[in-house]
């Protein structure tokens, strides 16, 4: 089915659809009671995103529930360090765990040359959910494909898991700057690696989750989350110039503009704390924006839930626009008010 025909990928192209198409962040997962049934038959995390068949089903729930127009691969960041053969677990109560990096050897250790194979069950589920939005009668939505950022995922690998500063992260990048650009580089390369065989795979639309681009500073946002992106653009577009690349530099605040004017990206989430009218008047007006509705106005439901999504979207009336969450949808979510935001935004 042709671009004309999704309503997302015409939103990427620089088109003001109105309504504007709308998918929700972490759409898939543990507020749905159908994702909690198939999330007890995969055992671990790292299980359910390595199994094409689980993976795929849980992809489409969200699709099937609420018409979102796209729907975007089960996964997660860590998966790509993970395929590099760095160690990763996610612990109940803890979040992911991985050997923390701080040396040479470290870097030295992960092997791109595994990537290849080990990501083979991700393009299985990539081409199941393709195979199984054509089947089930959703072609006009859109696939995403995606990976975190180089930045971010370096952060959980330096740090060996989340943090509230990341202070060995950033520390690094002042005491041993050639260090944290060598990590980079690595990430930069697998990252260009691993989202073209998603593209191939038949992804139409690639995101780029730089969860942690908001802890540094100006000069460092240029140099650790500007640059690598805008090279891993450079190279997908050159590869692929029809398939559309968003970017989410969470927590960017004003540095946003310079984002999305630099890196060369189709389209630029903003995080919640965003203010719709200044990143509207920050972003190129040929440069889709996304967001940024507070998941805990979801889980609160009602008018206020309205009238949030409401503000945002008079906010964006008139300029490319895909209405999303500013960051990802959170277990106690009521379903049923997700299904009333789809409404609002509908009737926009």
């Amino acid at each position: 089915m042709g671009t004309e025909n999704k309503r997302l990928l015409r939103a990427l192209s620089g088109e003001a659809v109105w309504p504007p198409p709308v998918w929700l962040m972490r759409q898939a997962g543990r507020y749905l009671p159908e994702y909690r049934k198939v999330r007890a038959q995969a055992g671990d995390f790292v299980a359910l995103c390595t199994n094409p068949a689980l993976a795929t089903e849980v992809t489409l729930q969200p699709i099937r529930r609420y018409g979102f127009d796209a729907a975007i691969l089960f996964s997660d960041i860590l998966m790509l360090p993970w395929a590099l053969g760095h160690g990763l677990e996610f612990k109940e109560g803890e979040g992911p765990c991985l050997p923390p990096l701080r040396d040479a050897a470290g870097v030295a250790a992960l092997d791109p040359g595994r990537l290849p194979k080990a990501i083979e069950p991700i393009l299985d589920i990539v081409r199941g959910i393709r195979a199984g939005l054509e089947a089930e009668g959703y072609g006009d939505r859109t696939l995403i494909g995606f990976a975190g950022s180089p930045f971010t995922v370096a952060c959980y690998m330096i740090e060996g898991g989340g943090s509230k500063e990341f202070a060995a992260t950033r520390g690094m990048a002042y005491s041993e700057p050639e260090l944290l650009d060598s990590l980079i580089e690595v990430l930069t390369d697998a990252t260009v690696t691993y989202l073209a065989a998603q593209i191939d795979a038949g992804a139409e639309a690639v995101m780029l989750f730089d969860s942690w681009a908001g802890v540094l500073s100006p000069s460092l946002f240029r140099d650790l989350v500007i640059a690598p992106t805008a090279a891993i653009v450079a190279e997908l577009r050159r590869r692929y110039p029809a398939v559309p690349v968003i970017g989410f530099p969470r927590l960017a605040g004003v540095m946003i503009g310079s984002y999305a004017s630099v890196t060369g990206i189709q389209g630029v989430a903003m995080d919640t704390a965003a203010d719709p009218t200044i990143a509207a008047s920050l972003v190129p007006p040929g440069i889709a924006i996304q967001g940024n509705l507070d998941p805990l106005a979801v889980v609160a439901g009602g008018e206020v839930m309205a009238s949030e999504a409401r503000a945002i979207l008079d906010a964006m009336r008139g300029r490319p626009f895909i209405f999303n969450l500013g960051h990802g949808i959170v277990p106690p979510t009521p379903p049923e008010n997700v299904a009333a935001l789809m409404e609002i935004v509908r009737a926009a």
